[in-house]
This record gives structure tokens, C-alpha cells and sequence, in this order.
């Protein structure tokens, strides 16, 4: 298998430890779900543990949910919903919504909130090192004093700040020695929910949370680390950081694996900008298969406008395979043999997750398997047409 890792910026090999692969995934922030984008993220990472484990390899896969952030904390204000009541809410949705299209539940799918505990032992151990002070009731890891930082994203530091500013950087904070410091515990004001800590009371910084959750469940040093491209920088490069100088292992994830953004009415589809396809309303009209083949018949990294239209041609490919797999097989003659097109399938999986290409073989199975003179033996090929299926989560129900 080849993946691309953000980190070297190349198509690199994988290989598993063992036959063993940790995967951690940066999950949702639960006060809007569930969207295309985020079905297109975590699908993305469903399809990557599909083939892995048609491996053999022993798969140990960790989702988050931030259930504690900045943004929960204003929504809840907004809607007039305890903090805690929205989260489970919006987290509820989202795992109906990524159930009814066919995900892997992950192994471990986990709380920010339970795991206060592991993020204040890494806040502790960043100050005993000198890569974190106390100032004003918070915690901020120290930027200058880790000379690698950046090398996730690569992203110039004179051009870091206007992109941390954008995603929830305080620059302005005069508890700050550098406005790039990042808070790894902050002190709770007025009504927000704390927790007790060696600062005082507050709440954890969303960077450490992360870096908590992975360690907790797969150690200082992962395989796979994934999530959406816009978490690169500055979420997953502070990751890097805080986590490499508190365990003082490298790397702290072996891969970086991101899925690319989704576009809608030509622009970025986010909470913010309003520009929602919701999950739960695609799926009013169109099946589970429907989506999942127009959701991959993009690639994992290339950026993408979502289509209404689309949906309907791909729902038009979801009837042909379901189709070809129920196709009476009454044909006892000569086999007809799939096995070329089953090797492009695997082999298009293992180039970085070429879904467009696997999809492009799995049709064309389904295409001979109909187009196959009534006395051919199709059972062989209908069995290749279900096992491919699974593997990219495909019900082939209507």
C-alpha cells in the first residue's frame, strides 16, 4: 500500500508494524452535523480501514469527538442549550447519520471530556521541559522553544499567524509571550464548564485533546494520523509539537493522511459560510450506495465541487450494480473470469486510495456480468462484484 503523507509531502509505502496499524482520526466538533464534507472525511478513512483489514491486518481505529471547544460553548449560548445537551445531541446526529451510510463504527469512539486527566500529565510534562509556561491561569506552549515547528505544514513562519488567527488563535492575548503560543489549558471565566487542575480551574486547549486521545489509546507514536485538510495547520502541526516534546518520541504518527475540502455554489462547504448539504436530506432521496460512489468517485485529495445532479447519475451506477449482483445466474458454461479487473481494483486501492479507478473496475465487472451470454457461468464474478463491494462499504441495496 502507498499513501501520501503530508509530512514528507510524497507517496510513501506503508508498511504495518507487525501486521498491526494504528489509526487516529480527528473527529467532529459536535454543534452542526452532519454534512458532505464530513461524510466525505470520514468515509474516506472507512474505506482506508476496509482495505486494511482485507489485509489481514489487525486494525486498531480511533475516532474523537471534541465534546469541549470554543465553538460548542457559542453555539450553546446561541440555541439556549446547556453546552453538554447540545454536544450529545449534535453527536447523536452525526453517528445516525454516519450509520445509515454503512460506516465502520471505530474501535475506540471517544470523548474529549473523559480524558482531562492525559491532557493535563502532557501540559505538566511540556512545563517541566520548558516548552510550556503558566501566565494568568493558562498554559501556553512556547513556539520558539521547539525549532521543528512547521515541519508538518511547511508553511513559512512569517506566514503562520493570519492562518492561526483564522482558526481560532488569540493573537492579541497579553498572557502570550509569542501571539503563535497556543493555549494548552485556559482558565474557565463566568459560566463556562471547568475542571480542576495543578493552574487552577479551567478547560483544556483543543490541540492537547488530540494529542491526549491518540497517545491514550495507540502510544507516544502512531502509524496513521488523519483528518480534514483544514487541520493541518495549525490542529495537527501543534499536535506534532506538544506531543513529540512531551512523550520525546519522533515521529509522533509514522503517516499524515488528509482528506481534501468539498465545495458547494463555489465555495469551501462549512458551518460558517451556511453552504451546507446535509447527509440526512441526501439520503431523503437517494440510497446509501448512491452516495457513497459519487462521494469517491473524487479523490481523497483533490478538492471538489459538490453537484446536485451528480447524484443522480451515480444513483443510475448503484442500480446497475445491485443489478448485476442479483443477476440469475443460470449459465453453467464457460466461467466468465473477473480476475484482471479484481487486481486493477486492489491495485488502484493500494496507489493512495485511487477510489475513481476502483470504481471504474468495479463497473465494469457489473458491465460484463449483464452483458455475459445467458450460458455463461456469472457466480464467480457476482461473488468478486460483492466482495469488492464491501470494501468500499457498499450495501448493493436499494
Amino acid at each position: 500500500m502507498q499513501l501520501f503523507n503530508t509530512q514528507s509531502g510524497q507517496i510513501e509505502r506503508f508498511t504495518p508494524r507487525d501486521d498491526t496499524v494504528g489509526l487516529y482520526v480527528c473527529g467532529i466538533t459536535p454543534y452542526d452535523t452532519t454534512h458532505i464534507g464530513h461524510a466525505f472525511t470520514f468515509l474516506t478513512f472507512d474505506i482506508l480501514v476496509r482495505v486494511m483489514r482485507h489485509k489481514g491486518w489487525d486494525v486498531t481505529y480511533i475516532q474523537n469527538v471534541t465534546d469541549i471547544d470554543d465553538d460548542i460553548l457559542r453555539k450553546a449560548k446561541e440555541v439556549g442549550l446547556a453546552w453538554k445537551e447540545l454536544g450529545d445531541r449534535e453527536t447523536a446526529r452525526y453517528l445516525k447519520d454516519m450509520r445509515d451510510l454503512n460506516w465502520l463504527e471505530p474501535d475506540h469512539y471517544v470523548r474529549a471530556t473523559d480524558h482531562i486527566a492525559e491532557m493535563l500529565a502532557i501540559t505538566q510534562s511540556l512545563v517541566e521541559k520548558g516548552h510550556a509556561y503558566e501566565s494568568g491561569g493558562n498554559v501556553y506552549f512556547s513556539v520558539n522553544s521547539d525549532p521543528e515547528f512547521g515541519k508538518l505544514s511547511h508553511i513559512p513562519r512569517d506566514e503562520m499567524l493570519p492562518i492561526a488567527n483564522e482558526r481560532g488563535n488569540t493573537p492579541d492575548d497579553p498572557n502570550k509571550r509569542d501571539p503563535l503560543d497556543f493555549v494548552l489549558w485556559q482558565k474557565s471565566v463566568d459560566d463556562e464548564p471547568s475542571w480542576e487542575s495543578p493552574y487552577g480551574p479551567g478547560r483544556p486547549g483543543w490541540h492537547v485533546e488530540c494529542s491526549a486521545m491518540a497517545s491514550r489509546y495507540l502510544g507516544p507514536s502512531i502509524d496513521i494520523h488523519g483528518g480534514g485538510a483544514d487541520l493541518i495547520f495549525p490542529h495537527h502541526e501543534c499536535e506534532v509539537a506538544q506531543s513529540e516534546n512531551a512523550f520525546g518520541v519522533e515521529p509522533f504518527a509514522r503517516s499524515w493522511v488528509h482528506v481534501a475540502m468539498v465545495g458547494y455554489n463555489g465555495e469551501k462547504m462549512s458551518k460558517s459560510l451556511g453552504n451546507l448539504v446535509l447527509v440526512s436530506d441526501a439520503l431523503k432521496h437517494y440510497s446509501t450506495d448512491a452516495v457513497r460512489l459519487y462521494l469517491f468517485s473524487n479523490h481523497y485529495r483533490t478538492p471538489w465541487i459538490f453537484e446536485d445532479a451528480e447524484l443522480e447519475r451515480w444513483a443510475r451506477v448503484a442500480d446497475d450494480l445491485i443489478e448485476a449482483a442479483e443477476f440469475p445466474a443460470y449459465g453453467i458454461e464457460d466461467e466468465l473470469d473477473v480476475g484482471i479487473l479484481r487486481d486493477r481494483f486492489f491495485n488502484a486501492l493500494d496507489d493512495d486510495l485511487d477510489t475513481p479507478s476502483a470504481i471504474e473496475a468495479l463497473q465494469e465487472i457489473a458491465t460484463g456480468i449483464l452483458e455475459s451470454p445467458e450460458e455463461d457461468d456469472i457466480r464467480d464474478a457476482q461473488r468478486t462484484l460483492r466482495e469488492l463491494s464491501d470494501v468500499l462499504g457498499l450495501t448493493l441495496s436499494a
